[in-house]
């Protein structure tokens, strides 16, 4: 697991090589086990095939890669400004797999022809050597780095098909003068890039602020994006809250062809939830889950560091834990386990579930594990702000100062841990959002009713008013029909007449179509909340549930499978998580499936998000912060949003007239976004 930056000049004669090792520095917290840089003259401006390049080191690292000369060194910076180099890649090293220097990045093949710089673990990567192996490849390192390179070589890009597992990778092949930068099936690794429009730069990284210290990037703040967020909780687009800094999206690949300056995107993967023409009896559905989870979660234990897991008390990480262990106590080792919980002083009501300690512990007394555990209160929220809105570089879904502090506890104990992160989104976890897929008329009737649920945290009604001093800016922006362009992209729809009045769409077709817009959308933005607040800490975090061979199962599993009582799903609001209403449905063959792991009380229990009691955290102890930070006229967020307006919402709230409990973390979040990185975005 690693941080990529890199930069490729469409326009200017050369990149600006001042600016590469600070782009590389910048997330040196993703990588602190080693750093390299290459900077490539391709050729491809003079339409000739004489190329050069240097291929460096960093002064701290040197004693690893004593044969590199070091790119602090007088005399590779004269070389660097004395030639022009059109193509800059950098890296950052979190070594877990082959920890000798033979696994530095950027990486080569034998001719020095195709380089990578690369961010995952491949969990199927010894098998593909293999296979590479019998066409008379020859591998120098057991790194599943190599075998991009040589997959690549034999299959061309489409070796990313082949690949299971979780990666952002950018490569360059110096032969065809072509570029790549790919992603993953699911956005488990994210990476970014833009174009500037002065120089035409293209710059890519794994996080934002690598792009910023390329200076010639203007900061600016994205309007749509904002707008986009503050009814959705999430930026369901490509966007991000950075002007022209997109993000690849999962399944797709951005091609560059160097001669001709040509960049075209494809995508090469989709989710396709749909209903199988022939159902098999459940017993079956239930032994190959059983079959295919057990061999994801074996697959991911591969590592030559320690590897943990979080346990949250729940059905998802406990069946992890408990595959996990067993594998470790084959070897006479320990697993370690990680869970946060909450003080619960000054909670209430649903909230007084919140905290599942107790249930984590019994798991970890039963399946043999050496456990962690956390507790937060209100003021761990408000001290962790500012470093996770550094780190977040923009806000996605949900609360996520407890990933934090979660990922802040393991990284002291291991280099990598196991999440539950995708069990949810791939079974039908939320039975209650998916209240509003059933009875349709038709499909607009179905985006309505979903669309509805789904403006999380400002409805249709009160846009207008709380964005009133930049709705001139967004007017021409319709959040619905983003949303409606999401789901209009799914097979499902794709086969339906999406402009006739009436169809026979059944309700198990709905929920899968619900099940589409869930794993591009919210899945998405809680991978990449997942990934940046682990790497914030040096800790890889796997997610067996994304496993490609249990998600192409999982999504062709019948509906009627996943949920218990597709009449009785219950409707509630966000808000109100945990609220103990028929909640106990969801994800019902997962549940069958995994009883075998967990103790019946687990795999029956009913269902709750990893959430603080924040509601109650936020009219209490945490009022004053509450006030402070949204009751400030100086507040940075009114440049952008009516005070009145918010301040009303907000006062809802406090009063305890209505639960906007994710509406003030997301105003507060937006305030330590414009203190950290709007001082620029003042256009």
């Amino acid at each position: 697991m690693c941080g990529i930056v890199g930069a490729i000049s469409l326009g200017s004669p050369s990149i600006n090589v001042d600016y590469a090792k600070p782009m590389a520095d910048k997330i040196s917290h993703r990588g602190p086990d080693d750093a390299g840089y290459l900077f490539f003259h391709t050729g491809a401006r003079h339409q000739k095939k004489i190329s050069f390049y240097l291929n460096l080191t960093d002064e701290k690292f040197k004693k690893i890669n004593d044969t590199l000369p070091t790119i602090e060194s007088q005399s590779i910076q004269r070389e660097l400004h004395h030639h022009d180099y059109d193509l800059y890649m950098g890296h950052r090293r979190l070594a877990t797999i082959d920890l000798t220097s033979a696994g530095h990045q950027p990486m080569s093949d034998l001719s020095k022809n195709i380089w990578v710089t690369y961010n995952g673990e491949i969990y199927n990567f010894k098998e593909i050597k293999n296979e590479l192996q019998k066409y008379g490849h020859k591998f120098i390192s057991n790194t599943d780095t190599e075998v991009i390179i040589y997959a690549y070589i034999e299959w061309g890009i489409d070796c990313i098909k082949k690949f299971n597992g979780m990666f952002a990778f950018a490569l360059y092949d110096n032969f065809r003068k072509k570029f790549y930068l790919c992603r993953d099936r699911y956005g488990i690794k994210p990476v970014y890039y833009t174009i500037t429009p002065l120089k035409q730069t293209f710059i890519f990284a794994s996080e934002i602020k690598s792009i910023l210290e390329y200076k010639e990037y203007t900061p600016e703040l994205d309007k749509e994006a904002l707008l986009e967020y503050f009814t959705f909780q999430n930026i369901i687009t490509n966007k991000t809250l950075h002007r022209n800094i997109l993000i690849l999206e999962p399944g797709h690949y951005l091609e560059i062809d160097l001669l001709s300056k040509k960049i075209e995107k494809f995508q090469y993967w989709d989710f396709d939830f749909s209903e199988p023409e022939n159902i098999r009896d459940e017993r079956e559905y239930i032994e190959e889950l059983d079959r295919l989870f057990t061999k994801a979660v074996e697959r991911q234990l591969v590592a030559d560091v320690e590897i943990g897991s979080y346990l949250s008390g729940g059905i998802d990480t406990g069946s992890i834990v408990a595959i996990a262990s067993k594998h470790f106590q084959k070897s006479n080792a320990i697993l370690k386990t990680f869970t946060i919980g909450f003080d619960l002083t000054s909670a209430s009501g649903i909230e007084l579930s919140f905290d599942e300690r107790a249930k984590a512990e019994y798991m970890s007394y039963l399946f043999k594990t050496e456990h962690y555990e956390m507790v937060l209160k209100s003021g761990d929220m408000e001290r962790c702000l500012p470093f996770l809105v550094y780190h977040l570089e923009e806000p996605r879904v949900g609360q996520s100062y407890p990933n934090y502090y979660a990922a802040k506890l393991a990284s002291k104990f291991v280099k990598v841990v196991l999440s539950g992160v995708g069990g949810d989104e791939i079974f039908a976890g939320y039975p209650w959002r998916y209240y509003m897929a059933i009875n349709n008329n038709n499909f607009d009737d179905y985006v309505d009713k979903y669309y509805g649920f789904w403006q999380r945290l400002i409805p249709n009604r009160e846009i207008r008013n709380v964005f009133a001093p930049i709705m001139n800016e967004v007017q021409h922006v319709w959040t619905r029909d983003i949303f409606k362009e999401v789901l209009s992209r799914s097979n499902i729809a794709k086969k339906m007449n999406l402009d006739a009045k009436s169809n026979n769409i059944s309700p198990e077709e709905y929920v899968n179509l619900s099940l589409y817009f869930e794993a591009k959308t919210f899945l998405h933005g809680l991978l990449v909340v997942e990934d940046k607040l682990s790497m914030a800490h040096g800790l890889e975090v796997r997610v067996p549930f994304l496993d490609n061979q249990l998600v192409d199962f999982a999504q062709k599993i019948p509906v009627k499978f996943k949920l218990g009582n597709l009449a009785e799903v219950v409707k509630m609001d966000e808000n109100e998580i945990a609220k103990k209403q028929k909640t106990s449905d969801g994800k019902m063959i997962l549940r069958k499936t995994l009883s075998k792991y967990v103790s019946e009380d687990i795999h029956k229990a009913i269902k709750q998000g990893f959430s603080a009691p924040d509601a109650s955290w936020f009219r209490g102890e945490s009022i004053e912060f509450v006030k402070r930070k949204l009751f400030n006229n100086n507040a940075k967020i009114y440049k952008y949003m009516d005070k009145d307006a918010v301040q009303r919402l907000v006062n809802e709230h406090l009063k305890g007239e209505k639960n906007r409990r994710l509406f003030i973390w997301s105003l507060l979040n937006f305030e330590e976004w414009c203190e950290i990185y709007g001082a620029n975005n003042d256009k």
